[in-house]
């Protein structure tokens, strides 16, 4: 294995220090770990790719990251709440759709929450409660099952969008 000599300024050495603690001793791993990750990030960039980072679960507390570029960032209102999804053309060609929802509230009234009209607000017998926010991260192969998986209004504009480039090199 060939040895590399590197000179490090004395303030950046607690730097070195917490990267060598962070991995068990092996500071020539961490380097390693940070140099990929480094390239991958900047082969990307200079490909026109942005870094993503989108929260995903219940309360949205876990972060996914990935390279891509947004297509489309669409929000629509249903009988269930409101929901925004961003799709993403990924470095890889996939398709990345990010879909979240806010925080919800449900209500009924009655035993069933079966009463109707007027009675409904004169019940005792009510029901109520929070949903938390959730978000999900979705990838897809293809456009074709993307399409079968998204609101069609939302699954043309990815397709009047997919087919733009990443970078376009302009000779003026």
């Amino acid at each position: 294995m060939p040895n590399k000599t590197i000179y490090v300024s004395d303030a950046d050495l607690p730097v070195f220090q917490r990267a060598q603690e962070l991995t068990g001793g092996n500071l020539s791993a961490a380097i390693s770990k940070a140099l990929r990750r480094l390239v991958e990030v900047e082969e990307g960039r200079l490909q026109g790719f942005d870094e993503i980072a989108v929260r995903v679960g219940v309360g949205r507390r876990k972060v996914q990251r990935f390279q891509g570029v947004e297509l489309v960032d669409w929000h629509r209102s249903t009988k269930d709440g409101d929901e925004r999804y961003r799709v993403y053309r990924t470095r890889t060609g996939r398709f990345a759709v990010h879909l979240e929802r806010p925080k919800g509230f449900v209500w009924s009234a009655g035993k069933e929450g079966e009463l109707t009209g007027w009675r409904k607000h004169l019940s005792s017998d009510q029901q109520w409660g929070e949903v938390p926010a959730s978000a999900a991260l979705t990838v897809f192969e293809t456009f074709d099952e993307l399409r079968a998986a998204v609101p069609a209004e939302l699954a043309s504009l990815v397709e009047a969008y997919a087919t733009e480039p990443e970078v376009e090199d302009l000779d003026i």
